[in-house]
């Protein structure tokens, strides 16, 4: 189907069915992604204020054939958030619906509109004594839709689940610009089709979720935080299943660290405080969140880590303010990599048994590619690696700029062999749709792109994204 611009004159049209400033032109922040690796067509800006402005724009896009890009907080790191080419679109940013509309405590729900900031979710939450669970390192900006929209994974996943199991019910503006009024609190609700389940994770190219019934969960009384030297990525996994054999579900994340990220931090980031003077290759940072004791909990770890032989060092936090220091090493690796420069970031998920021997031949096989630095780290506990590769100490990553693809597609082509995925947690938006054509089950393409037709026929959802 042939895409059209927004003209002035649909523009014109528009701008007489909303209210007054609903309609601008976009700024240049609206037109890149992170990582700088793709820039969208100029466009019009659309700032909704409601589920029915919405469906106002959509409605006249779907009639025209213009082109819709839904847009959150802008932090994905996939592309999904910005569409390159010639035709002109309409970016949706969903940043004025920003209201928490209501929380429930004895039911464990909050119900947020989509612009609401993950961080401003969960402060009502922690206002109502209650939860929510979603963390990862851009919750100050990133936006409750558009972490539905892509599915994120963060820190807990262990515990609670991607964003996925954190939602209960959907309000969504439909390609055709219904309103879908899905925003149930049921737990149990066997009505037919998911469509809720079809929504979170498609990146907006099946429609914009506009609101969320989000789940709650009564808050750790006592949380234990400590960081531990493991000989390998073996040991790390046998310490992921002593401990929760220990605490059971009360571990909530477990996080494998590299040192080549903490050399990073070190380079970059001097006045982040790094937990050991000599720094180890490797290390988890495990957090417990019980009703009480949870530091006795990982004193009990941690000794029978030592005694078998898996821990060799470590440091439990005895104050907030130290597990606060212990977070702020694995929340700054990020930030570190980004002012290193990568020549190739992956976020890729594995089964847990096969994470070691990946992390073996791919550091092997990388090592036959170029003498690249790699920082393998992220969330052991769900099977979650940012598998990411550097240049040498003094060198640029536009120096390897023309290796970047020919290094992910080994990446990607180990990780198909130990049946994993190519995409863990932030989508396939832009960036990935060629990996999802190579790697996907042909059923499971065939059904995605017969559900999308169906949908949306006339393809105004964010095109070139994820299909």
């Amino acid at each position: 189907m042939t895409l059209n611009d927004a003209t002035p004159d649909f523009v014109a049209c528009l701008e007489a069915q909303l209210p007054e400033k609903t309609i601008g032109n976009a700024s240049s922040a609206y037109l890149e992604e992170p990582r700088g690796r793709y820039f969208g067509q100029g466009g019009v800006l659309a700032r909704p204020r409601s589920a029915e402005e919405v469906s106002t724009i959509v409605k006249a896009c779907n009639s025209a054939h213009v082109a819709v890009v839904p847009y959150g907080g802008g932090t994905g790191l996939v592309g999904a958030q910005v569409m390159p080419g010639d035709v002109r679109p309409v970016i949706l940013s969903l940043e004025r619906m920003n209201t928490i509309r209501a929380v429930y405590p004895l039911e464990n729900v909050l119900v947020a509109e989509a612009g609401c900031v993950l961080a401003e979710v969960q402060s009502a939450a922690q206002e109502s004594d209650r939860l929510f669970p979603l963390s990862l390192g851009a919750e100050g900006s990133a936006r409750i839709g558009g972490n539905l929209s892509t599915n994120a994974g963060g820190v807990n996943v262990l515990r609670y689940g991607n964003a996925r199991d954190l939602c209960l019910g959907l309000e969504a503006v439909l390609p055709n610009g219904e309103i879908w009024h899905g925003l149930t609190r049921l737990r149990k609700d066997n009505t037919g089709y998911d469509l809720r389940n079809l929504m979170v994770g498609a990146e907006g190219t099946l429609g914009i979720i506009t609101a969320a019934a989000l789940k709650l969960y009564p808050r750790p009384r006592s949380i234990g935080t400590a960081v531990m030297v493991v000989s390998n990525p073996q040991s790390a996994l046998e310490l992921l299943a002593m401990s929760r054999e220990i605490a059971g579900e009360s571990v909530s994340a477990f996080e494998l660290l590299h040192g080549q990220g903490m050399r990073f931090v070190q380079e970059t980031l001097p006045d982040v405080r790094l937990p050991f003077t000599d720094i180890p290759e490797w290390s988890v940072l495990v957090e417990l969140g019980m009703a009480q004791a949870a530091d006795a909990a990982l004193e009990e770890i941690f000794g029978a880590a030592v005694e078998m032989g898996l821990v060799s060092d470590g440091v439990i936090a005895r104050s907030d303010a130290q597990r606060q220091a212990l977070w702020s090493l694995r929340e700054h690796i990020p930030v570190a990599n980004k002012a290193i420069g990568s020549v190739a970031s992956h976020d890729i998920s594995l089964p847990l048994g096969a994470v070691p021997a990946f992390i073996s031949e791919a550091g092997a096989k990388v090592a036959q590619l170029g003498p690249y630095r790699i920082n393998c780290f992220g969330h052991l506990g769900d099977g979650n690696l940012h598998y990411n590769i550097f240049p040498p100490k003094g060198e640029t990553r536009e120096a390897y700029d023309t290796q970047r693809h020919q290094v992910s597609d080994l990446i990607y082509e180990l990780v198909h062999g130990f049946g994993g995925s190519f995409s863990a947690e932030h989508g396939v938006g832009r960036m990935k749709v060629a990996a999802l054509q190579k790697y996907a089950d042909p059923a499971r393409l065939a059904a995605m792109k017969s559900i999308k037709a169906a949908l949306d026929p006339n393809g105004i959802m964010n095109p070139g994204a994820v299909l």
